[in-house]
């Protein structure tokens, strides 16, 4: 089967997100570039069920290959692997605080210095638009303009990344940036970091770590 680790990789992350509990249920999707295009998850297949010969190889033409039909999302898992040829992966969840602070239209503002990781110094809110529709993959490429996260008002997050697993990294690390600052709403106005400070972090982003690879901080 072609792409057979990359198929496993996407299934055992799907896995993972419901356990994490960044997730529910059969929402969300994950996609992996490839030479072809891109493997994405398929649609209403519970992930628990889920077997790497039901991922979908989609073609930059949109039109795709597989047993199952493609995510209902495939649009701005499309948009974004056209436009952005730097992203090797794409993750999409319902995670509750994100999903929460979505539903109320707010960004997450620089709340904490590691909202740079997502590459600037907030995490957009989406404008709402029908699921699976070219109106939210059109949002989600506007939100995430030199950004590696947004929010979809109503709806849940998205992030990218150059592999799987530093996206899979980044959606955890944005669902407890939500968390934080939904908390934090909930005692008063919670400080904000200056774009000047986050500007600062990231360029130390540039050079954490223990190897030569510049990669975003984590503790």
């Amino acid at each position: 089967m072609k792409y057979e680790t990359l198929r496993k990789e996407i299934v055992t992350a799907c896995q993972e997100m419901n356990r994490r509990g960044i997730n529910q249920g059969t929402s969300g999707n994950i996609s992996i570039r490839v030479k072809e295009g891109f493997l994405l998850t398929p649609s209403g297949i519970a992930y628990d069920e889920m077997k790497p010969a039901d991922i979908v190889l989609m073609k930059p033409d949109a039109t795709h290959e597989g047993r199952c039909r493609p995510s209902s999302e495939w649009r701005f898992h499309h948009a974004l692997m056209t436009t952005r040829p730097e992203i090797g992966s794409v993750v999409h969840t319902h995670a509750m605080f994100a999903t929460t602070l979505s539903c109320l239209g707010m960004e997450i503002p620089a709340v904490h210095y590691m909202v740079a990781a997502a590459g600037g110094h907030n995490i957009r809110c989406a404008p709402y638009a029908t699921f699976g529709t070219q109106e939210t993959a059109d949002n989600a490429v506007k939100a995430l303009k030199d950004r590696n996260a947004c929010l979809l008002a109503n709806h849940g997050m998205i992030v990218v990344g150059p592999n799987l697993k530093k996206t899979m990294w980044l959606a955890v690390e944005v669902e407890t940036l939500a968390a934080q600052y939904w908390r934090a709403l909930q005692v008063g106005k919670p400080n904000i970091l200056s774009k000047a400070e986050i500007d600062r972090t990231i360029e130390r982003f540039k050079t954490y770590g223990q190897g030569k690879e510049p990669a975003p901080a984590c503790c």
